[in-house]
């Protein structure tokens, strides 16, 4: 039986033998494509070949692409672990032909290597073609069809409708026919009882799709209408977990070997058995599967946050912690300790993981203690709420507020509902359900983005030339209308652009566009595949003009020395922390320096001076750039330069090298590095686990940070009369300043002591309880203090309520002893609560001590009143 890796090898070698170039996995996590946060099909990297914008050379690749599908049109998370064939992070087998082969050449090789080389049965297998779309004018594949007969009987093609059959990459964008490749698993007994046409796209977990043959001959427009592609496109896609399943005789892809391991491993640390129990066996599958998304996306740099694609990332994670904690019995954190077992299974086919251990290993341990936290304090809420639905005799809790659990705390609507079932109550789900679509109808009106047509005014392919001139001379090869969030702005196609397009974290240029009768301010440019998209507020009068490219050239060269110094602050931070430090983002613009590297512990503020003056020392030494454009991708990598994890590289790079500073990188540089001026850090910080961020200023920045430097140094000096030895005066006034807070907390504290008395002499007996009231003008803190003291003289049969105020603010202190507490159920916490209306404020805290704020002065004594009269003595 062939192992997982060897049936992944066997696919590259095949293909290689038939002419494809052999490539290597695109990042799972897409930076540089605004339509997209993560690579969600093989075809992805190619999208700018397909749509004409690069070169197709060479024009036959195969690869194992990482892909990953929780979001958007693609979102299966849902499903994840309760299915046999559902996944987040799964492998790709692809192979394309850009204007090459086409139907028959895509159709003959891959039932070639489902037949002939991994030895699938022809008879459990069967195929599908588009049988046409008479709205769209589109007829039925019978050219696939035909090709198809050379292999299967008849009754083995089956006609799949637009949905099954119909490929698109979105609203817009190239698509086009398919013909999708179903295997029958079933025993020999089921498959005499039904055949597997019947079972073909009926949601079979036995009968299922393992490869796709995507014909792409389209461009699907905004309008709806189809137009045909520069050349046609062959992108296959072969689900790889499920031909390992075919291949080794499983059910399901979680019990074959890239599954299997890692499970094995849940089992051991968890205690628990796989196969017994179906709650178990899920939340299994759900941490195994999760647990390779999260993993590769860390390799590939993105680290869980809070927005977008770090969101996806950290709502995977959760998801799996979440499962360990109610279905495994996790309560501490433990998937990080699996990564031994997915680094050894799958390291030697993605090194990324390997070299990227730590790091991974280090963010997946804090994200799951963090979240644990989460969901301690989620119980505890849910607790209080629980409680709230029976003290009013219900048995339905409130959907809003099982959705605030969730929305603000990340606490899941079926750990809610398990819980309150424990309780003997239910949730309102479909309460929970609208609350969930109006938050989803707000996502989506805020990002709505409607795109028109591209006018085409001209055919050609763009050419950018920013790396050597800031202005040129152009023309508008096409554009189109924006709408956003009810903003409209044009987006423009040049076809001689010296405009940077923000990529690699460097803003995009900002300029102007200048004809013999109109300037047009260019306000910023973006990068889609692989194009500078030029972004206009108001389109030219006439776009089909001689136009003058001017880049904003004082703008451009801060920008530039901001890139260029954050090569510098990598390489120096590698001198002075160790080799282990890789950049993990960046953003540079003409104000700001944004680093962020991985290293385990805060900088001294000795390390962060030595990376100060290594930085400076090579920008005095006036580096000259050396550049190296259209490097082949071996050369680059023995001369040395570094390559960031995450990042796409095609056969040809240009390298950036400043002295011993070398590195892969697209972006715009500063011609010398003494245009940078000076570097100073401004602030080091931390971002996640294992990863700090550097800010700093350069140039004109830095020079306005040292003039404020001075200035502020100088009204220092003024506030102590110019002294020469201004360390030594503010050292004087710490100390005097000390002992005069020492004067004053041995005051407050024999002033607390004289009041303590003082209160409890006139405290009055009410049914033998001894009840102390007043208002006092005191801090806050000291009557804290105050009223544990009185419970120290006076532990037993005790209510003290003290209304003190302080800069105009009330406040209220509640203390009761714990005999009443006990004995008449008296709660300090709930009465402050109440009382604390009467100051226009809130307030809670234990039953027996408890403390509110509030905003009106004139309510504080009828609040003490109040609070006396709930204890009802």
């Amino acid at each position: 039986m062939m192992t997982a890796n060897e049936i992944r090898e066997s696919f590259k070698k095949f293909f290689e033998s038939k002419g494809h170039q052999i490539v290597p996995s695109a990042p799972m996590v897409i930076k540089d494509d605004p339509t997209l946060m993560f690579t969600n099909a093989g075809m992805n990297q190619w999208k700018d070949i397909i749509l004409g914008t690069r070169d197709p050379e060479p024009r036959r690749r195969a690869d194992s692409q990482k892909c990953l599908r929780v979001s958007g049109k693609h979102n299966d998370l849902e499903e994840v672990g309760h299915d046999t064939y559902h996944h987040t992070m799964f492998e790709m087998l692809g192979n394309w032909s850009f204007g090459d082969y086409f139907k028959e050449g895509a159709i003959d090789m891959a039932w070639e290597y489902l037949v002939d080389v991994l030895h699938l049965d022809p008879a459990d297998l069967y195929v599908t073609v588009f049988e046409g779309s008479p709205e769209e004018n589109l007829s039925r594949d019978d050219e696939a069809a035909a090709f198809w007969a050379k292999h299967v009987p008849a009754d083995h093609i089956i006609n799949g409708n637009k949905h099954d059959n119909f490929w698109e990459m979105g609203d817009t964008g190239p698509c086009g026919p398919c013909s999708e490749i179903h295997l029958d698993s079933r025993t020999p007994e089921e498959k005499a009882k039904t055949p597997g046409r019947e079972l073909v796209n009926k949601d079979d977990p036995q009968v299922i799709e393992i490869w796709n043959l995507v014909f792409m001959q389209f461009n699907r427009k905004a309008d709806g209408s189809l137009e045909k592609l520069s050349m046609n496109v062959i992108d296959t896609g072969m689900g790889f977990e499920r031909l390992v399943r075919a291949l080794q005789g499983k059910h399901s892809n979680y019990d074959t070997d890239i599954f299997q391991p890692i499970i094995k491993e849940i089992s051991r640390l968890s205690g628990m058995e796989y196969g017994k129990e179906e709650k178990t066996d899920v939340a299994m599958r759900v941490v195994a599967d999760h647990l390779r998304a999260v993993a590769f996306s860390i390799a590939d740099g993105q680290l869980p946050g809070n927005a977008k694609a770090g969101y996806v990332i950290r709502r995977i994670l959760r998801r799996a912690v979440r499962y360990a904690y109610t279905f495994l019995n996790q309560k501490e954190a433990f998937m990080f300790k699996l990564m031994p077992t997915l680094i050894h299974e799958m390291g030697e086919a993605y090194p990324e993981l390997t070299a990227q251990r730590e790091l991974i290993t280090k963010v997946i341990k804090e994200e799951e203690e963090s979240f644990l936290r989460t969901l301690s304090n989620g119980i505890n809420m849910l607790s209080d709420a629980m409680q709230e639905v029976k003290a009013e005799g219900k048995t339905v809790l409130d959907g809003t507020k099982a959705f605030r659990l969730f929305d603000t705390y990340g606490f899941p609507l079926d750990l809610t509902e398990l819980i309150c079932r424990e309780n003997g109550l239910s949730v309102d789900e479909k309460q929970f359900d609208e609350e969930m679509q109006k938050q989803k109808a707000r996502a989506r009106n805020a990002a709505a983005v409607e795109n028109s047509d591209w006018t085409e005014l001209s055919q050609g392919e763009q050419n950018f030339v920013g790396y050597d001139y800031t202005e040129y001379e152009c023309h508008i090869l096409r554009y189109r209308k924006v709408t956003q969030k009810k903003n409209t702005f044009y987006e423009l196609v040049l076809d001689n652009t010296p405009f940077y397009g923000e990529m690699g974290g460097q803003v995009g240029d900002c300029g102007v566009l200048v004809s013999e009768n109109e300037t047009v301010n260019i306000i910023d440019t973006k990068r889609e595949n692989g194009q500078s998209i030029h972004i206009v507020k108001e389109l030219p009068k006439n776009p089909e003009a001689d136009f003058m490219a001017c880049v904003d050239t004082d703008k451009r060269e801060a920008s530039a020395a901001n890139h260029t110094a954050t090569h510098l602050l990598d390489y120096a931070l590698k001198q002075v922390l160790g080799d282990h430090v890789e950049q993990k983002g960046s953003f540079v613009s003409h104000d700001t320096l944004r680093f962020d590297f991985s290293h385990f512990q805060k900088m001294t503020d000795e390390e962060i001076r030595k990376v100060e003056m290594l930085v400076n020392d090579m920008i005095r030494q006036d580096i000259p750039l050396d550049e190296h454009r259209d490097m082949p991708l071996d050369e680059a990598k023995k001369m040395g330069a570094i390559a960031l994890f995450g990042e796409k590289y095609g056969d040809k790079v240009r390298v950036v090298k400043f002295g011993p500073s070398i590195e892969f990188c697209g972006g715009i540089h500063a011609h010398s590095t003494g245009r940078i001026g000076m570097f100073k850090i401004i602030s080091e910080s931390s971002v996640a686990a294992g990863v700090r961020r550097i800010e700093a200023k350069t140039g004109k920045e830095c020079e306005m940070l040292m003039y404020d430097l001075e200035d502020g140094m100088k009204a220092i000096k003024a506030l102590f009369n110019n002294t020469k030895d201004l360390l030594g005066v503010i050292e004087k006034y710490i100390e005097e300043h000390d002992s005069m807070k020492k004067s004053i907390e041995q005051f407050q504290a024999e002033r607390v002591e004289r009041v303590k008395e003082k209160l409890i002499s006139q405290a009055r007996i009410v049914n033998g309880v001894k009840v102390i009231a007043s208002t006092l003008i005191m801090k806050q803190d000291a009557a804290k203090d105050l009223v544990f003291k009185i419970r120290a003289a006076e532990p037993e049969r005790m209510l003290c309520v003290v209304g003190s105020t302080f800069d105009g603010r009330p406040t209220l202190s509640v203390m009761i002893s714990e005999d009443l507490v006990k004995e008449h159920g008296l709660n300090a916490g709930q009465m402050v609560r109440e009382a604390a209306k009467l100051i226009k404020g809130g307030g809670g805290g234990q039953p027996h001590f408890a403390t509110a704020g509030g905003k009106d002065i004139d309510g504080l004594s009828a609040a003490v009143d109040k609070v006396i009269e709930l204890a009802n003595l």
